[in-house]
């Protein structure tokens, strides 16, 4: 699958969530979103998941230009179908954004895995 990124402003920070899985694991999780510069702007809601990027979350402000690249993933529940965007890599972009086309590169395959079992939903 080709890399999946979205350049824009930081609009909204959600607050941290945290559990134990099923497993016996502890997680965290924190939403954000950012909207494009797009001719017609688009809000976009990102997960960040884990102590990779979690912390970068919180380092971020409102109106700070990023690009997020990120993994989409869809799961079904009672026949509807529910979609999250699952960041993996948040560069912080002060020279403004710019969502013209860029050449795809292979995602790296340094990404952990993520048990299904330890999911916290």
């Amino acid at each position: 699958m080709a890399e999946l990124a979205i350049k824009g402003k930081v609009v909204k920070i959600l607050p941290e969530t945290s559990g134990t899985s099923g497993a016996g694991k502890a997680w965290v999780k924190q939403d954000f979103v950012i909207e494009t510069a797009d001719q017609y702007p688009k809000k976009v809601c990102f997960t960040a998941f884990g102590e990779k990027t979690v912390p970068i979350v919180k380092t971020l402000t409102v109106g700070q230009d990023v690009e997020v690249s990120f993994n989409a993933e869809s799961r079904e529940y009672q026949d509807k179908y529910f979609t999250q965007l699952n960041c993996w890599k948040i560069s912080k972009n002060p020279n403004g954004i710019t969502n013209t086309p860029q050449q795809q590169h292979e995602q790296p395959k340094t990404e952990a895995v993520v048990d299904e079992r330890e999911l916290p939903f």
